[in-house]
């Protein structure tokens, strides 16, 4: 599922036509990368390509003054069963992607305690800093918020206090971690190899 193509045709489909400068901005004012992979910067590029599938279509050009002219868009159709096409795969779609953290934990028995330890806080305080974000966004309501849009925040907002409860608790099992290293690392040398072993 694409999430571009699902922010720009349920824009049109619940905003009405527009064109790209209007889009970006909604996605700016909707918060979409703070509970989305929508990028406002992608969005142009989306436009045309879904021009060119049928999806959307253009209405008119509009200039204002010297500015660049502007064509404005309108979802077709054929757009608006593609929206619930998109839709439909995003709510049945239910899985938890795998987090690099994971696995760069696991293969971290021979990293020192010290630099483990700085890595985890380094995260705890970009995580921190997203919460810090959406509690600031939270009390501040966008043009024609929505419970939806309620609810969608504080998805964003449940999922990064998750995040930070199971760093702390990483912090707090740190110790064990880093003490099972040195044994785990030696059971896997041949009996020569190991430390205060005879020639």
């Amino acid at each position: 599922m694409n999430p571009t193509r699902l922010f720009i045709l349920g824009a049109l489909a619940k905003r009405g036509p527009m064109y790209g400068h209007q889009l970006r901005r909604n996605a700016r004012l909707d918060r979409a990368d703070l509970w989305s992979d929508v990028r406002p910067g992608s969005l142009y590029g989306a436009l045309h390509r879904l021009a060119a599938e049928g999806l959307i279509e253009p209405l008119r050009t509009e200039q204002d003054g010297q500015f660049p002219a502007r064509t404005v868009y309108a979802i077709t159709s054929e757009g608006r069963r593609e929206l619930r096409t998109l839709r439909s795969e995003a709510f049945q779609e239910v899985r938890l992607r795998p987090d690099p953290v994971d696995l760069a934990l696991a293969m971290s028995s021979d990293v020192d305690e010290d630099l483990l330890r700085g890595y985890l806080d380094d995260r705890v305080r970009a995580l921190s800093a997203q919460a810090a974000q959406i509690d600031r966004q939270q009390d501040r309501a966008w043009p024609d918020q929505t419970v939806a849009d309620d609810l969608v925040v504080e998805h964003a907002r449940l999922r990064i206090g998750a995040e930070l409860a199971w760093h702390r608790l990483v912090l707090d099992r740190l110790g064990k971690l880093t003490a099972e290293g040195g044994p785990a690392a030696e059971r896997t040398l041949p009996a020569a190899s190991r430390p205060g072993s005879a020639p």
